[in-house]
């Protein structure tokens, strides 16, 4: 424990923007970016946060999920309880769900947007840890805007290189000993 307490306090930071650079301030929160131990402590942190609950909670870093079927009077109670009972964990750990939001994304038919009471913002597509889905469980946006992306960056290449010719586009692919550092030079343009 006094090794943890050593490494967490007494910590200093700065910011240096090109070469003018702030003054030493002390960290009063958290744990060094990229440690190994980050995660490991968060783990630790975190680890009664699913204490109790009835539905599932899923925990990918520093991202929670609670999801349910909410199709009859006990299943919406059920999440509501568990909402609470995410809250009032929170409060009590002073900690912030930064971001959150509750909506539904309904997967089925006949669905409510409501949950008990309370009316829910629905949702046709939601992004979960990076990548689009949508209320039929397929990724077609997400394949649509990757494509989208590559035919930019095919775009800016097409730009940027001066000869089109085969031999000049495969030579450093064919003869990569004989081929000089920078032929191709794709460069971005703002």
């Amino acid at each position: 424990m006094r090794w943890t307490e050593s490494w967490l306090n007494g910590r200093t930071q700065r910011v240096v923007i090109s070469s003018a650079g702030s003054s030493w301030r002390p960290v009063t929160s958290g744990v060094p970016q990229g440690s190994v131990l980050g995660p490991v402590m968060f783990n630790f942190f975190i680890n009664d946060l699913d204490e109790a609950t009835e539905c599932t909670l899923s925990k990918f870093a520093d991202d929670t999920k609670l999801g349910g079927v909410a199709d009859t009077q006990e299943g919406c109670a059920a999440i509501q309880q568990d909402l609470d009972r995410l809250e009032s964990w929170a409060e009590r750990n002073v900690k912030n769900f930064s971001n959150s939001k509750c909506r539904v994304l309904h997967l089925g038919r006949n669905n409510s947007n409501r949950l008990g009471d309370d009316l829910l913002q629905s949702s046709s597509m939601e992004r979960d840890l990076g990548v689009l889905v949508d209320d039929k469980l397929t990724m077609s946006q997400q394949c649509a805007l990757a494509a989208k992306k590559a035919s930019g960056i095919l775009g800016c290449i097409k730009k940027s290189v001066a000869s089109r010719s085969k031999e000049v586009l495969l030579s450093p692919l064919l003869c990569p000993r004989e081929a000089t550092s920078g032929v191709l030079h794709p460069v971005q343009e703002r």
